[in-house]
């Protein structure tokens, strides 16, 4: 839900209009609107190359987990790893696009460490997936667009650990 939407919610429920404080924060939000596009389009066009480089980092710092008996042993398991690192991605440009991690919440953190230790999938592992798609996506973002982002991956990473 975005910044807009949350007002406007905000607002009904109480039966007011906007304050002018909410109104500065739906004109800030609308005012970086090309900057959170441009990153969510840098994200898309590159989930490939971010996805390998991540995997590629990840599995050179854990080679325990393309081992026998390793979550990422296998065709099948590690096809899955390099999915999930796709989706991750994509709720990241969920919450960049919205300005607001709730999308992250209810997309994708909701259950999701519960899921992964029901499935015997090492959440410390995939924290430190994200970790590596944070780095991946973050070096092919200058360093304004870079600091918009950093926090959506920091706030899944957060919550996963």
């Amino acid at each position: 839900m975005s910044v807009v939407s949350q007002v406007i919610l905000k607002a009904d429920d109480e039966l007011r209009y906007p304050s002018s404080g909410e109104l500065k924060g739906i004109q800030t939000f609308l005012s970086t609107g090309e900057q959170r596009v441009r990153i969510a389009e840098t994200l898309a066009e590159n989930e490939k190359k971010i996805v390998d480089q991540a995997q590629k980092r990840l599995f050179q710092k854990r080679p325990d987990f393309r081992s026998p008996g390793g979550n990422a042993y296998g065709q099948k398991q590690y096809n899955q790893c390099l999915r999930d690192y796709g989706w991750y991605l994509r709720l990241v440009t969920y919450g960049v696009l919205a300005g607001s991690k709730e999308p992250i919440e209810k997309i994708g953190l909701i259950g999701v460490k519960e899921m992964y230790n029901s499935l015997n999938v090492p959440v410390p592992g995939m924290v430190e997936a994200i970790r590596c798609l944070k780095e991946a996506a973050l070096g092919l973002l200058n360093n304004e667009d870079a600091a918009e982002t950093a926090p959506y991956f920091d706030y899944m990473i957060q919550t996963m650990s």
